[in-house]
């Protein structure tokens, strides 16, 4: 069986819960369900949003790449790649990764790599809003409210696992 991945860049929220049920609606093939959803963390109190852009077509382009390298190397029976684009509230919902396996480890396995490469390959970028004192000013960081944010080395050396 061939799998194609579901990949999507888009504004709106998404519910893992009915992706999820995308994937095993009427399948008996499928023993393991692996998701994983990226939130927006709220930086402890100081980050109001994230900003995240892309580049239309390009962004899809990419994760379809990395989603078929993750096809290519476990036997996967679905795999679905959802990251969201916007402003982007502390909480809110970023990216969605499910992966469908008849066994857990590939399924792990794969998602854990397209988070991976995600990550370090996917073109998007990230801003944050800081939180507005009364005065205007960001809060902690003098008179910044927003900044774009670097790539984690961190980021480079997960990735670099799987080479």
């Amino acid at each position: 069986m061939t799998v194609t991945p579901l990949v999507r860049v888009q504004l709106e929220d998404f519910d893992a819960q009915a992706e999820a049920g995308h994937l095993t609606e009427g399948r008996r093939d499928v023993g393991a369900l692996v998701t994983f959803t990226g939130l927006c963390r709220d930086e402890a109190g100081t980050l109001s949003a994230l900003e995240l852009e892309h580049y239309p077509g390009m962004a899809e382009a990419e994760l379809g790449r990395i989603a078929g390298e993750a096809i290519s190397r476990w036997p996967l029976t679905g795999l679905t790649v959802i990251h969201r684009h916007g402003r982007i509230r502390p909480g809110e919902n970023i990216v969605l990764v499910i992966a469908a396996s008849s066994h857990r480890r590939a399924a792990f396995e794969a998602a854990d790599f397209l988070m991976d490469f995600l990550k370090t390959r996917a073109p998007f970028w990230k801003k944050e809003h800081l939180v507005q004192a009364e005065d205007g000013t960001g809060e902690g960081d003098g008179n910044r409210t927003s900044a774009w944010v670097e790539a984690s080395t961190r980021d480079d050396v997960d990735a670099d696992r799987w080479t």
